[in-house]
């Protein structure tokens, strides 16, 4: 038997094997609810001739013949129910079983263009290596890292070696970390080398060398908030935003977190600041609870 003819037989007994388990649900379902409303109309026949025979005795009779004939029904319900769960079973093993042998016996669906691309001219390793490297760098490079902007600075600022801090100071300022496109600019267009940017970057612990989240939350680990359950604040919001160890922003570059020494709000610990919203007296719920509410809000 060939494959195709195989296939013809799997898609007709999946076909009626389907057909089969609706019928006899149908059955079932039809069976049971007929019943349920003739059951309200059967007890009052019922109900009736037991009546009678109390003022009658000749209708004893009729009461028996009518206490038989329902027993006689339900009994068949019974039978008839049995017999098309039984078929239901069957059909639904078959239906499974068939449509198993389908799946097996139909052809894979045609590659796609891109796909019949990829293997007619596969791109070399060391250009898929590039790609990819581009392709992260694009992924955490802002939107918009204009170099225009780096010029401009160069040009306020001036080339000379004591220009690095107020150059680093505006890219952070307006990249809010400092890119790696723009320092190398940088040091295209001036006397500043990328040792002293290194130097001067890691020094300030203002710069930052990743990008930062949408927003900036400052948790306090002074004193008060220390002593109060900062390390616990961090540790849960750390969990909660899903970030790395090591890592300082989220993976939906949400948020960022930050510990800090001092935010100027003793009274309130322990606190943390969300931009520029305060949140006091926090638990780790409560915490969690903030974090929620300015991420509704972005």
């Amino acid at each position: 038997m060939t494959s195709d003819a195989e296939l013809r037989i799997a898609r007709r007994v999946l076909a009626a094997s389907a057909f089969l388990a609706l019928l006899s649900t149908t059955a079932l379902v039809a069976d049971h609810a007929l019943a349920a409303r003739r059951a309200p109309a059967e007890a009052s026949r019922i109900q009736a001739l037991e009546e009678g025979v109390k003022t009658d005795a000749s209708a004893a009779a009729a009461l028996h013949e009518e206490r038989k004939r329902q027993t006689d029904s339900s009994r068949g319900r019974d039978g008839r129910g049995r017999m098309l769960a039984w078929t239901l079973l069957a059909a639904g093993a078959l239906f499974v079983g068939s449509g198993k042998w389908y799946l097996a016996l139909r052809p894979p669906p045609p590659p796609s263009l891109d796909e019949l691309v990829a293997v007619r001219f596969p791109v070399p390793q060391a250009r898929q290596a590039e790609a990819a490297s581009v392709g992260a760098w694009a992924a955490d490079a802002p939107a918009g890292t204009e170099l225009a902007f780096v010029d401009e600075l160069v040009e306020r600022f001036g080339r000379s070696r004591e220009a690095a801090i107020p150059i680093l100071q505006a890219i952070q300022s307006h990249y809010r970390y400092l890119p790696d496109e723009a320092l190398r600019r940088v040091c295209e267009r001036t006397e500043i080398t990328p040792a002293q940017i290194a130097g001067s970057s890691s020094f300030y612990a203002r710069f930052r060398r990743s990008p930062v989240g949408r927003h900036v939350v400052r948790v306090c680990h002074g004193t008060a908030c220390h002593v109060a359950g900062a390390e616990q604040i961090t540790q849960e919001l750390r969990r909660h935003l899903g970030i790395p160890e090591g890592a300082d922003t989220d993976p939906r570059r949400l948020f960022t977190l930050d510990a800090v020494a001092c935010i100027g709000c003793c009274s309130l610990a322990p606190v943390m600041m969300i931009e520029e919203e305060a949140a006091g007296r926090l638990t780790p719920a409560s915490a969690r609870q903030a974090i929620d509410r300015a991420a509704a809000r972005t």
